[in-house]
């Protein structure tokens, strides 16, 4: 799971240069919230997928383009709130969702 670290530490670089990009401070709180919003961003997208939301417009590629794009923010957003928490990850996920049998 060496890919993970890796993947992370993308994703923190480009987090880093958009908060100075836009003034944004990364404290203890913004990673949770930007977890939050992505969810919801997420949600907001499927909810038009899946006919229960306007569509304003927006055809299917684009609606399923848009739900890879926020995936893709949400999975950056768990990584970056893993990395801030020294959270680390690959044996979290060996553990809970049971990868390797119980000794």
């Amino acid at each position: 799971m060496q890919h993970l670290v890796r993947l992370a530490g993308q994703f923190e670089e480009a987090s880093q240069r958009y908060a100075v990009t836009n003034g944004i401070t990364r404290n203890d709180d913004w990673f949770i919230l930007k977890l939050q919003e992505e969810l919801g961003e997420l949600t907001q997208v499927w909810i038009k997928l899946t006919e229960r939301g306007r569509r304003r417009g927006l055809g299917e590629a684009e609606l399923r383009e848009a739900l890879a794009d926020e995936t893709a923010d949400l999975l950056g957003h768990i990584l970056l709130f893993a990395q801030k928490n020294n959270i680390d990850l690959a044996p979290a996920i060996a553990r809970k969702w049971r990868f390797e049998p119980k000794a």
